[in-house]
């Protein structure tokens, strides 16, 4: 006897051919841009939540495992275009949707950046002092996460601090320095220095993009997405109405 597909089967294929899982693979820095400037937002690498389109199933397919078999070809153009697509100005990168590293298109940046888009930003934001300290810095000049880190001159202290300053929005990177020896280090910057961004947030233009990416969504997955509170996602997605939806 046939199986009967589900509705959570049909939203499941619909979503794979939404993020670009279907069809032909994203193999350049190019068409990874175009990827994330259709979705709006994909996480780096996937993960069971939060749900969400990522990078590497659009460059490696849905059934691929990444790090499986080590750094491979394509281990490695995703773990580098999260630094170039920054520098080219092609999407935003830090950890944000769920702490993961994510890609934001810059016009998703634009509506859910809480600033003015100033090199002063950070000041007008509860952060930690080590958050202000690093953000202080990186409004003087773009800065290795290695002189970063010995600036505060203690590795948790600036993981948290550089956490902080993401998920937030106001750190991204944007391309890497070479190091005498080992791996480049990722350079970091402001986002309103790589960025058209400040005083153009709109998070029902934002809820829109993330219902058109999810093709369905609950008050709380989107809340959980943008750091908003239920009540208020509840209210963008109710103006939505339900052919969004």
């Amino acid at each position: 006897m046939a199986r009967t597909s589900t509705p959570d089967d049909e939203l499941a294929q619909a979503r794979a051919t939404r993020w670009w899982v279907r069809g032909r693979r994203v193999g350049s820095v190019e068409r990874a841009g175009k990827f994330i400037d259709d979705v709006g937002f994909a996480l780096l690498f996937p993960a069971p939540r939060p749900l969400g389109p990522s990078l590497w199933e659009a460059v490696a397919g849905e059934d691929a495992e990444p790090f499986a078999d080590g750094m491979g070809e394509n281990e490695q153009k995703v773990w580098g275009w999260k630094d170039e697509l920054p520098r080219r100005g092609l999407a935003w990168y830090g950890a944000f949707i769920g702490g993961r590293g994510t890609l934001l298109s810059p016009t998703l940046l634009a509506a859910l950046y809480p600033g003015d888009g100033e090199l002063d930003d950070h000041e007008r934001l509860e952060l930690s002092p080590a958050a202000h300290e690093l953000a202080a810095a990186l409004a003087l000049e773009p800065m290795s996460s290695a002189s970063l880190r010995v600036l505060l001159g203690d590795k948790n202290k600036y993981q948290r601090a550089i956490g902080e300053l993401q998920k937030n929005l106001l750190v991204t990177t944007a391309g890497v320095e070479e190091q005498g020896n080992g791996w480049p280090a990722t350079l970091l910057t402001l986002t309103c220095e790589q960025f058209d961004v400040g005083g153009r947030a709109d998070h029902r233009e934002a809820a829109e993009q993330y219902l058109d990416t999810m093709l369905d969504a609950t008050p709380a997955e989107l809340a959980r997405a943008f750091r908003w509170p239920t009540a208020k996602a509840r209210d963008l997605l109710n103006e939505l109405g339900p052919s969004m939806s």
